[in-house]
């Protein structure tokens, strides 16, 4: 059955103190999205039309058009003019959905403490997870990330390009992650970490511990889950994400010396 139109003055749109605070293009592209959910619509179903969507909602055209446009920036509909054109539900990539999450977390003052304190929670779990679940393919990808750099850095970009990659390693398992929230979170915190490799100049010192430790993790945690050792892939992980917060906490206080010294 039909739902009732939202009316400019229903109290769904108007009682509520936070919604008040918001533009009425977002509330309804809130309410669009909600309708959307009500009728388990998949990726590339069609949308109602312009006229459907006022008359649905209650609104004028515009306020339906902003809120359109509103769904699309966020990559949640797919606009195609010309013939058999319209709307139509879309699906939002993880890059997309990174990026996103990035800008909520752009001006919090995230720490390394912050982020290893998730990632000691949630990776050696997702070690462990993995064992009898990555094909030879996908381990011999990861054998080849984890013998890429057999010598320490040298200069400051060879120290970037060897933190960059660690990271890639830890974002390959998480691809691989059955459970997808999990997944999701572990290649987040891989790419903030990243981007504060850059920020913070983090690479600006080679550190020959950091490289030795998380190398010799990485071959050991491949060899682990090569031969399906459960425990003994978490137990390396988690010796590994000790290890990295430690020496990248003491990396970041070097440059920071350094810095001032300057």
């Amino acid at each position: 059955m039909k739902q009732t139109a939202a009316r400019p003055s229903d109290p769904k749109i108007t009682d509520a103190p936070r919604a008040q605070k918001r533009s009425r293009p977002v509330q309804v592209a809130d309410q669009i999205k909600r309708w959307v959910v009500e009728r388990d619509m998949q990726k590339g179903d069609k949308l109602p039309n312009e006229a459907a969507m006022i008359a649905e909602f209650g609104v004028s055209k515009g306020t339906v058009r902003e809120a359109m446009r509103i769904l699309e920036a966020q990559g949640l509909i797919v606009t195609k003019t010309g013939p058999g054109g319209g709307s139509s539900v879309g699906e939002v990539s993880k890059d997309r959905a990174m990026s996103l999450l990035g800008n909520y977390f752009y001006f919090k003052d995230l720490s390394l403490s912050d982020i290893y304190e998730m990632r000691k929670l949630v990776e050696p779990a997702l070690a462990a997870c993995l064992v009898s679940n990555l094909s030879d393919e996908t381990l011999a990808e990861l054998r080849e990330m984890a013998h890429r750099y057999p010598e320490p850095a040298q200069t400051a970009e060879e120290e970037k390009q060897q933190h960059i990659s660690s990271l890639a390693f830890h974002a390959r398992l998480a691809d691989a992650a059955d459970n997808q929230l999990m997944g999701f979170l572990i290649s987040f915190m891989a790419r903030i970490l990243s981007d504060l490799t850059v920020h913070r100049r983090l690479y600006a010192t080679p550190n020959r511990e950091l490289w030795e430790r998380g190398r010799r993790h990485q071959i050991e945690l491949v060899e682990a889950l090569t031969r399906g050792d459960g425990p003994r892939a978490h137990a390396i992980m988690t010796s590994h994400m000790e290890g990295a917060e430690r020496l990248m906490n003491a990396q970041e206080m070097r440059i920071t010396r350094e810095f001032m010294a300057e």
